[in-house]
């Protein structure tokens, strides 16, 4: 699928917004979105992650795309702000200090390990009924190499650190991670256009 344009980045953004701030308040998603460009309305998976002063804050996503990327991130928004089991849900009053980035996934294609490029690729590593992901900039971020970053993603599935080289099934994805910019002097995320603004999905 190609890359999402700027214009189309920047409305699954504001719909990201929109969702997490009426989930957080208790309110239910608005049924009726604007007209939507066809990128948005193809079924593609993605994650929603949250930070709030560059911490990780929440983080959920699908890895296959079953209904469109907009309602994926949208529902994804949510989850990370009140079902990620790692944090507390995000409270009103923390809103304003949260910072959203999507990555919209690629199909998964089924890879040897010395084919893993870090920086490219994420990794959905499963065994049995055990299975982990990690997205394509964890290992940016925390400088791993490509050992190091098959061995996290079978520790995340809850297997052995070396079972990629024992028989787990190892697939690969890329994606395209956007998020809100910062206002530079605050670091909170600039102000997004309003929802009802949104023009051309």
């Amino acid at each position: 699928m190609p890359p999402l344009t700027e214009e189309e980045r920047r409305i699954l953004l504001g719909l990201a917004r929109e969702a997490l701030e009426l989930g957080v308040r208790g309110k239910a998603l608005n049924e009726e979105v604007p007209a939507l460009p066809a990128a948005l309305l193809a079924p593609q998976g993605a994650f929603v992650t949250l930070r709030k002063q560059e911490r990780l804050r929440g983080c959920i996503g699908h890895v296959r795309g079953d209904q469109p990327l907009y309602q994926t991130v949208r529902e994804c928004a949510v989850a990370a702000a009140l079902s990620d089991p790692r944090f507390p849900s995000v409270l009103p009053e923390e809103i304003p200090l949260i910072h959203i980035e999507i990555s919209v996934l690629s199909e998964l294609q089924v890879v040897a390990p010395e084919q893993v490029e870090v920086g490219k690729h994420g990794l959905f590593i499963s065994q049995g009924r055990r299975r982990g992901l990690l997205l394509p900039q964890v290992p940016l971020e925390w400088h791993w190499d490509r050992e190091k970053f098959l061995e996290e993603t079978c520790m995340k599935a809850g297997l052995p650190a070396d079972a990629w080289r024992h028989g787990a099934t190892i697939e690969a994805f890329a994606a395209q991670v956007f998020g809100e910019q910062l206002d530079a002097a605050t670091s909170e995320p600039e102000s997004k256009i309003p929802f009802h603004t949104i023009r051309s999905k």
